[in-house]
């Protein structure tokens, strides 16, 4: 699974005729044993972009790196901070077995401009306890000629930055690792001879490719100053290993499959097909198993053809030919159970209990243990647990049971990252700095009263003019922690303008709390 940022996705597509041309050098992979980890009740961010579970472990990637659960999530390890970790960002996690690979990334400041950087991988070959790391792979040439085959010579790009670098998808098989790594294209780890070996897609202009064939074609993903081909088939966004000789591979210019690992590959675009896949940008690829069903599902963005529509794609023929829905929708990813199929999207959750004939979506996401509410409706991740269906966004973790008894949806949990205040008149704001376009921001507290309290929350200027009055005389529960919501918004219902707010949260007639809010749009 991957990053599901799709501004992040959308700059690094702009950014990639403009690759730095600094050599980084691949180096042997080190070991050490995980140590700086917290453990905590709860994930440490609210970005949750990825979902892995495993048996009864939960994996997250979130906006503050790894978290890990095996209980079920009722207690998180965090590892961001930690001195293998640190603080870098998580684009990609992959699981299988004990066999963890996460990719991690950050942002570099070059010519006054922020850029995007690969930063390499953690892995863990014994569920998580033990992590090694290794290098985003980058080449020391800027073209290399790769034998394809007996009759074919295939020049390639090569790659030496990890700027504009990341990887936004792995795969595990028993012999080897696959990525897609965009401006690094797809590549796998040989875990034989430890190396990473460029893999060869077709170019734009074939949909089949085999090293019987007599072939000339550059493995380029942009035309760049080198003289070689740009092929959108080369930019690559997503991969399922369907099993250790089946691999799909998603890209800006469709979806790949190999079937001998990774030797010949056939090539589903919007235009080489009748009954097609909707868009040829593939945000991810999943396969679904339910009885004698095997389905493969993709999130197909539209690219560059006017006729393609993004939406939902999905083959129960291996490719031969595909159905779409939820046309018009951005989905990110999918999750599973049995014959469910779960599609988290810019405009909700949606789910179909019948392979994508009919769907239902969230509506109000309402936690009524901690009385919290989902505010937003974007969500980038899913995955199950027996009847425990898992989502996550940019507002928090949550989950929900889905069975004959409990219908989806019907009673929703909500997990979200927040450190108890420092005293019993503690408050502080989260996410901050914030930006009202994007999210909601949070302020959190605790009466401190022993019975119901009465609270108003005031939200004022940089000049202390009153700017929007968010609850007033509001009825609060005492012996637990509150959270009071502001949009962003002006009492005129406007998004404030970039610069310092303060909040004066007054409870009864206490001394009112006080607290800065900084916003950036």
């Amino acid at each position: 699974m991957r990053l599901r940022t799709i501004n992040f996705l959308f700059f690094v597509c702009a950014s990639i005729t403009s690759l730095p041309a600094q050599s980084i050098p691949l180096t042997k992979a080190s070991s050490f044993k995980l140590t700086g980890t917290s453990d905590a009740s709860k994930p440490q961010s609210n970005v949750v972009t990825d979902i892995e579970i495993q048996n009864d472990t939960i994996w997250l990637g979130t906006g503050k790196g790894l978290s890990r659960s095996t209980d079920g999530g009722r207690t998180w390890k965090n590892y961001y901070n930690s001195p293998e970790f640190g603080t870098e960002d998580v684009s990609a996690i992959a699981v299988r077995g004990n066999e963890i690979w996460v990719a991690t990334a950050h942002s570099v400041i070059r010519n006054d401009a922020s850029l995007p950087e690969g930063s390499g991988f953690k892995i863990s070959t014994d569920g998580g306890n033990t992590w090694s790391t290794l290098p985003q792979p980058v080449d020391n040439y800027n073209i290399d000629t790769l034998e394809y085959g007996p009759r074919s010579f295939i020049r390639a790009l090569g790659i030496t930055t990890a700027i504009n670098n990341i990887t936004f998808d792995i795969a595990i098989t028993n012999d080897a690792v696959w990525i897609t790594s965009f401006a690094g294209m797809a590549r796998k780890w040989n875990k034989s001879t430890q190396k990473w070996e460029l893999v060869i897609l077709p170019p734009d202009r074939l949909s089949s490719i085999s090293p019987d064939d007599s072939l000339k074609f550059d493995l380029s993903p942009s035309e760049g100053a080198l003289g070689l081909e740009n092929n959108l088939n080369h930019r690559a966004f997503s991969v399922l290993a369907e099993n250790d000789t089946v691999i799909w591979i998603g890209s800006a210019g469709g979806i790949n499959r190999t079937s001998d690992g990774g030797k010949s590959w056939t090539k589903f675009n919007h235009q080489n097909q009748i009954n097609s896949i909707s868009g040829n940008f593939i945000i991810s690829i999943e396969k679904q198993s339910a009885g004698s069903k095997n389905i493969i599902w993709a999130v197909t963005k539209n690219a560059q053809d006017p006729d393609e529509t993004q939406g939902i794609s999905f083959t129960e023929n291996n490719g031969i030919s595909w159905k779409t829905t939820l046309l018009g929708e951005f989905g990110h990813n999918f999750g599973f159970k049995n014959d469910i199929v779960y599609v988290p999207t810019d405009n909700g959750i949606f789910r179909s209990g019948d392979f994508g004939n009919s769907w239902i979506r969230t509506g109000t996401i309402y936690d009524p243990v901690n009385r919290q509410r989902y505010t937003q409706s974007a969500f980038y991740s899913a995955a199950s647990h027996g009847d425990t269906a898992w989502f996550g966004g940019v507002d928090g973790t949550v989950k929900t049971i889905d069975n004959t008894t409990h219908p989806f949806g019907s009673n929703w949990s909500i997990v979200r990252a927040a450190q108890s205040p420092s005293s019993i008149s503690g408050t502080y704001a989260f996410p901050n700095p914030f930006a009202p376009d994007d999210e909601i921001v949070r302020i959190h507290y605790a009466t401190g009263k022993q019975g119901n309290a009465t609270v108003t929350l005031r939200i004022f200027d940089y000049g202390m003019n009153l700017v929007r009055t968010v609850v007033q005389n509001v009825f609060r529960e005492p012996n637990r922690e509150h959270d009071e919501i502001w949009n962003g918004r002006n009492e005129k219902n406007e998004f404030v303008t970039n610069g310092v707010y303060f909040y004066q949260l007054a409870i009864d007639n206490d001394e009112p709390r006080w607290g800065k809010i900084l916003v950036i749009q």
